[in-house]
């Protein structure tokens, strides 16, 4: 079977609260330009539409995003509401709130509780939706998120918001926000070689409970929301030949170990390039073995 030929659902499916969603998804935050958020050369408005709509042709029903990914041009929201409205019956949208930036693409401080209903409120005028099918708390560095996660459980009670999820998150955070309203997925950074501090014991707790664990820069490892890094020394040679052996390319191996780590897991790589997003949702079909896996998982123990 060619690449182009392979669909989202090979990877399978998983169920967020009532909702079923492929295991690869789409994150839009690279749709706004060639960098993170509103940095490097805006992208070409066609090319992001025109992936968009591939991306759901292939299967894709999960999309992530945020009102926050914006460039001086691009707005991630619009141009998504742009390329999907009317939006598919089985396309979930989830987006983050908490983070916060000005016009001018500088960011501010955190929100408060009181200011989230104006974010969720500001998702929904740019996605043109009476809802959101599933809505994050980032956490920003607090302590405690108890506060916000209530007040997004109201909005949730309101009609506003339809499932809830944290971000960036210890197992502490996750215990205080399911004391306040159901978690049905978390979003911590994780990838092969790179993950947010304890995020182990984050993925494998929700694995216990039936929560989806979503990692973001899967693919772009310790480069972050600058883009992929590039591996040196063991990681490299390690990832370049698992990607030999199965004529695939190391960002497609990289996908394939996140999707090994638990039915659970699900993937949500970002690209504004429609050759880099067929290869990524054709990375769920790719099956590790298990003397691949281990290989994979002591280059992830080492470089922690």
């Amino acid at each position: 079977m060619t690449p182009e030929a392979i669909t989202a659902a090979a990877a399978g499916t998983w169920t967020m609260g009532d909702l079923v969603v492929n295991r690869v998804g789409f994150g839009a935050m690279r749709l706004t330009g060639s960098a993170a958020f509103h940095q490097g050369k805006p992208s070409d408005r066609d090319r992001s539409i025109a992936v968009l709509r591939r991306a759901v042709e292939l299967g894709v029903n999960h999309i992530d995003t945020a009102a926050f990914y914006f460039s001086s041009l691009r707005s991630a929201n619009e141009l998504i509401n742009s390329a999907l409205a009317p939006y598919p019956d089985d396309l979930v949208i989830a987006a983050k709130v908490g983070p916060y930036r000005d016009y001018s693409g500088e960011w501010l401080a955190p929100a408060r509780p009181e200011d989230l209903r104006g974010h969720v409120e500001e998702n929904l005028r740019q996605l043109g939706r009476d809802h959101l099918d599933l809505v994050y708390l980032r956490r920003m560095r607090q302590e405690s998120i108890s506060e916000h996660f209530g007040a997004l459980a109201e909005l949730r009670q309101a009609g506003l918001i339809r499932h809830l999820g944290v971000s960036s998150v210890e197992l502490r955070h996750l215990a205080e926000a399911q004391a306040i309203a159901p978690v049905v997925s978390v979003q911590n950074q994780y990838g092969l070689g790179a993950s947010d501090p304890g995020t182990d014991n984050v993925l494998r707790s929700c694995a216990e409970q039936g929560i989806a664990f979503v990692p973001f820069f899967a693919i772009a490892g310790k480069g972050g929301a600058q883009g992929a890094d590039a591996p040196a020394g063991s990681d490299d040679d390690a990832v370049q030949a698992v990607a030999r052996a199965h004529d695939a390319t190391p960002a497609q191996i990289r996908l394939a170990w996140t999707l090994r780590q638990g039915p659970h897991v699900l993937a949500i790589p970002g690209t504004g390039n429609p050759d880099h997003l067929t290869e990524n949702v054709a990375a769920g079909a790719l099956r590790l073995t298990d003397e691949e896996t281990a290989r994979l998982d002591a280059v992830h123990q080492a470089a922690r």
